[in-house]
């Protein structure tokens, strides 16, 4: 039975769809992706508009119905005070042209179990509604976004019945938002993608374009596989040990691969090549256990930022790449460097003045300095670091990032040392993008290690998409592998990410990365949590350890592959490869040989890879806990009646799933095993399904 909040709402909004323009409206504000959310932590906020709507030339004013607004240093900047009836949840208003979008703004309070929760699901037949909100724990006032309009507010105590005005058939992808609040707190929030005003409810309307879908592999060119053996220059030098050296990895073997479909099999669709940029070709850097200097084999050290390496291949080559991967329905994004370039650039001998002081203001060496000095700190005497205070310098490095997207079809960047480059860098980066690039879809990743309230500084509409969960990894890695582990802290950390970056984020859920050691060789015990995981690299052969370190790298695998974000291989993760910390984490790729175990686990990983990519509850579902323990995280996702449940067992003991219940009045009688049993293994995990 329909709750009498509910019919008011849809006679409002079928007054709505009736009343409105449906062919002629056209706001600028919804042609734009929607606003990142505003979190209001303090009393008082500075807001700059554009980090919300970067393409707007000109902001005419900002005010809210909840909220005291005062321009500060010019009409895009203001300062936000809060009122002391302010509620949990408004908007900001911005205005330009005589148009007006809506910021959706949310004072944070403290979350107690009371605090609403929201699912969506299809519409009933009997209804001309688009879809329904399901609440628990109403009553609750509800917020309804299209785009960048908050379309209706209202309170409700159980279902919610959504109409939208006929102009919302205007756009092919368009975006719905959902929250809600009350006493004990805010909710998760629902996101809900349209196709020409519709509900997205089949696998084929996802295209390449949609961000939410991808599934990231990392190339570490140099190491991946040699497709053209001329380019091959090492530096071969006394001073250089081989595992430091060039390996003969290039792009012809990343294209090589693609037309073999190992990456079409392994079920990824987006490619994050390393860095491609020329590096020097002599040997820099020093270390004195072993004794040995580096080659630029990573592709961090650029020379010229705007040329490929001659030992990865050419521009023709690249363009030959990025073809072939959209041929197979691929995305291809660049490891970019912007923080610094290689002390004999002609970039930095042209402009000695464009780098910060390698003294700090005390007169220490300003050498590695990350948190510090993490704006100013330079990485090596060798690559001195860019002042991102300047705009000249901002100005003139985007323009080197805007480069590759003019001369090339890439599909996005990952950055390099986000969080030792100042912010005007990156509006200055994304707002060129967005006005020179209007309709094209550019993915925009960053690597930060920090606090979350760090890492979502930059994690905004004019800055990222998304960054790195570095916190969520170590997390997961400390509750398998450091004695005392519990999912309870796992739990605690997602927990966190979800309020600091919502329900449906874009953050990198990584299996490792080449600045980490192997968490298979950690997992299985060969390398140990607290000694020095780069020199035991030199030292010794690191294994995969124990036979179940297998078991526990497709765990990360399943939880990456079914949490919010963009899911993240690592190469040879897929299969097991081990290592320990830089450089030993950059051995070759290998791709035949395989042993039984790593047969097994990269089957596993095909198998995850085809359930995110076919069933949308793992794309643009919520996330409700089924159970936290020491040893076993269970969770649910669910979109338009469709969930995947996922049991994660560390412990030594079988765990039946059967006694746990799943929230929204779903029934455990209707779901499916996918992956697993309903009883899990020890070091195992179950993945159920309700289609």
């Amino acid at each position: 039975m329909k709750s009498f909040s509910c019919l008011l709402l849809t006679g409002i909004l079928v007054l709505l769809q009736a009343c409105s323009p449906s062919v002629s409206r056209k706001s600028v504000f919804d042609v734009l992706e929607p606003a990142t959310v505003l979190n209001l932590e303090q009393d008082t906020t500075i807001v700059l508009v554009r980090d919300y709507f970067p393409s707007i030339d000109k902001v005419d004013r900002t005010d809210s119905p909840n909220l005291k607004v005062i321009p500060y240093q010019g009409q895009d900047t203001v300062m936000i005070i809060l009122h002391e009836d302010t509620p949990a949840m408004t908007v900001l208003n911005v205005h330009t042209k005589g148009q007006v979008g809506n910021i959706p703004v949310r004072r944070m309070t403290l979350q107690t179990q009371a605090a609403p929760r929201l699912a969506v699901f299809p519409a009933s037949p009997d209804t001309d509604a688009l879809f329904t909100v399901r609440i628990e724990n109403g009553p609750a006032t509800l917020y309804l976004f299209w785009q960048n309009s908050l379309v209706q507010t209202v309170r409700i105590t159980d279902v919610y019945n959504v109409l939208l005005p006929g102009f919302t058939a205007l756009m092919d992808r368009s975006w719905v938002r959902v929250y809600a609040v009350n006493q004990g707190g805010h909710s998760n929030d629902l996101l809900i993608p349209l196709d020409k005003g519709r509900p997205v409810l089949r696998q084929d309307q996802i295209t390449r374009s949609d961000k939410h879908a991808r599934i990231m592999y990392q190339v570490f060119v140099d190491r991946f596989f040699n497709g053209n053996p001329a380019n091959d220059r090492r530096i071969n030098s006394p001073e250089v040990l081989p595992r430091v050296d060039y390996q003969g990895g290039d792009l012809e073997g990343v294209v090589l691969k693609i037309k073999e479909g190992f990456f079409r099999e392994l079920g990824v669709n987006t490619i994050w090549l390393s860095p491609i940029t020329q590096n020097p070709y002599d040997a820099w850097g020093q270390i004195e256990d072993p004794k040995t200097k580096f080659s630029g084999y990573h592709g961090y050290w650029p020379l010229y930022i705007t040329k490929v390496d001659d030992r990865f291949g050419n521009e023709q080559v690249l363009t030959e790449l990025l073809d072939r991967a959209h041929e197979d329905n691929m995305n291809v994004i660049l490891d970019h460097v912007a923080n610094h370039m290689h002390i004999n650039s002609p970039t930095l001998q042209q402009h000695p003045d464009w780098v910060t002081s390698p003294v700090t203001p005390d007169g220490r060496p300003n050498f590695e300095l990350w948190d510090e000095f993490r704006l100013t700190t330079w990485f090596d005497k060798h690559i001195p670091k860019f002042d991102f205070s300047r705009p000249d310098v901002c100005q003139a490095l985007s323009d080197s990032a805007l480069f590759w997207l003019q001369h090339f079809d890439l599909d996005g960047f990952r950055h390099d040392a986000t969080k030792h480059i100042d912010e005007l860098f990156w509006r200055t980066l994304t707002r060129k993008i967005t006005k020179e690039f209007p309709d094209r879809t550019v993915l925009q990743i960053g690597e930060t290690y920090g606090s979350p309230s760090l890492i979502g500084s930059y994690v905004k509409k004019g800055m990222l998409d998304g960054q790195f969960d570095f916190n969520l990894y170590y997390a997961f890695l400390n509750a398998t592998v450091a004695p005392g582990g519990s999912f309870e802290n796992l739990w605690d950390q997602l927990e966190t990410c979800l309020i600091q970056y919502g329900y449906h984020n874009l953050m990198g859920n990584i299996s490792g990365n080449h600045d980490m050691a192997r968490y298979i060789s950690l997992a299985g015990g060969d390398l140990g949590l607290d000694e020095n995981q780069k020199l035991a690299g030199w030292k010794r052969r690191i294994g995969t350890g124990k036979p179940e370190s297998f078991d526990y790298l497709a765990m990360l695998h399943a939880l990456n592959m079914t949490l919010p974000g963009i899911p993240c291989i690592y190469y040879g993760d897929e299969i097991g490869m081990p290592g320990a910390n830089d450089p030993d984490n950059r051995r070759m790729m290998i791709f035949e040989g395989y042993t039984p175990q790593q047969v097994r686990l990269k089957e596993r990983v095909r198998r995850l890879t085809s359930l995110r990519s076919t069933n949308l509850a793992l794309l643009y579902g919520d996330l409700f806990p089924l159970h936290v323990s020491r040893d076993v995280l269970a969770y649910v996702r669910i979109y338009m009646g469709k969930a995947v449940a996922v049991y994660l067992n560390k412990g030594h003991d079988f765990f039946d799933i059967r006694s746990l219940s799943l929230p929204f009045g779903l029934s455990t009688d209707s779901m499916v095993p996918y992956m697993g049993e309903t009883v899990v293994a020890p070091q195992g995990f179950t993945i159920m399904v309700i289609e």
